[in-house]
């Protein structure tokens, strides 16, 4: 399988483009992607646009696959508040870890046509298509893709906090510890009726609140992280006997940080993957930190604690989004058996 991004329900949006149909004369087209984008790519690229497929996008993104005069193929990611932002984090990411290498960034024009980002097409398979899969080699899989995962946080910044703009200017804000109580709440008023009962919500307030003074060791660190670090959004591919990352996709979500956000995201299903990954994910990454950083010790927990935020937010989501039920889940055990990892004392 090549598909560079698979059938994908993120922790931000559930999508189907099943339903949504576009014909647009002399390309062979199905998904969302509007007329005059296909124009202003291809007048950017140079070259015409023969087909379109639709593949599964982000949050706030839409994304599809052409086939451009010449059979090359490019991946192009369409709208977002600017993709030069996630663009210019790409370019620090690939410093470190594999990334699809982006071509052109297309500003947005008239008549509905939003911004776009060009990248280059990368061949493999889904991580979460392989976990599914199960097989020989998971060890080593796991191994390799914590090796890379804790390799995103080479990249530092001045400070913690979200991107705002194309230089990747760090907008000041409250510390981690600070924000989690408030947001964990907030978010509690907002989970649909059904998902989490009141006394499970109340109990999660406080679960976050007496965990977020955890976060005040790691407040300053200012790593590079991709904030939505899951199997969906990794690549990988056979090398020899085993397995090698080919590209981390979807960085929209990317900020300055604690790298073990990363891992906490990665390991927040962990039970359902197959013996072996998980405990040489975790090898992996421990052993390819980035020297100095604090809190190092309690990466996994810390980790964890900064997925409550994940968690808390996933659970917002309509009725009937399968991984929002399954962040509800996580959310009753760790209730009723606290965060795995805890230190004692």
């Amino acid at each position: 399988m090549d598909n560079q991004f698979g059938d994908c329900a993120s922790r931000w949006n559930l999508r189907s483009f099943s339903t949504l149909r576009v014909s647009v004369e002399g390309v062979r087209q199905t998904g969302l992607v509007r007329p005059g984008e296909i124009d202003a790519v291809a007048e950017t690229l140079g070259a015409a646009v023969l087909a379109v497929r639709p593949l599964a996008g982000g949050f706030s993104h839409e994304s599809c696959l052409l086939t451009v005069a010449g059979g090359d193929r490019v991946v192009v990611r369409l709208g977002g508040a600017d993709p030069a932002i996630e663009a210019a984090v790409m370019a620090w990411g690939g410093t470190q870890v594999p990334v699809p290498r982006v071509l052109r960034v297309v500003a947005a024009g008239g008549e509905g046509v939003r911004p776009a980002m060009v990248l280059e097409y990368v061949a493999g398979t889904p991580l979460s298509d392989v976990l599914a899969g199960g097989g020989d080699g998971m060890a080593g899989l796991g191994a390799e893709v914590g090796r890379v995962i804790a390799g995103i946080g080479a990249v530092s910044f001045d400070r913690p906090g979200f991107f705002g703009d194309r230089d990747l200017g760090v907008r000041a804000m409250a510390p981690w510890s600070r924000q989690l109580p408030e947001f964990a709440a907030n978010c509690m008023d907002a989970v649909p009726a059904g998902r989490l009962d009141p006394g499970t919500r109340r109990a999660w307030a406080g679960l976050c609140a007496r965990h977020a003074q955890a976060l005040g060791a790691v407040d300053g660190h200012a790593r590079l992280v991709h904030a939505d670090a899951n199997p969906k959004n990794i690549l990988v591919a056979r090398e020899g006997g085993g397995w090698r990352v080919a590209a981390v996709l979807d960085w929209e979500f990317s900020f300055s940080g604690c790298p073990y956000a990363d891992a906490g995201n990665m390991t927040r299903f962990s039970d359902e993957y197959p013996v072996g990954f998980t405990t040489e994910f975790r090898a992996g990454f421990a052993g390819n930190l980035p020297a100095g950083l604090s809190g190092a010790g309690d990466w996994a927990y810390l980790g964890r604690i900064f997925d409550m935020f994940a968690l808390s937010d996933l659970v917002t989501r309509p009725t009937g989004h399968a991984v929002a039920d399954q962040a509800a889940r996580q959310i009753r055990r760790w209730v009723a058996s606290g965060v795995p990892g805890t230190p004692r004392g």
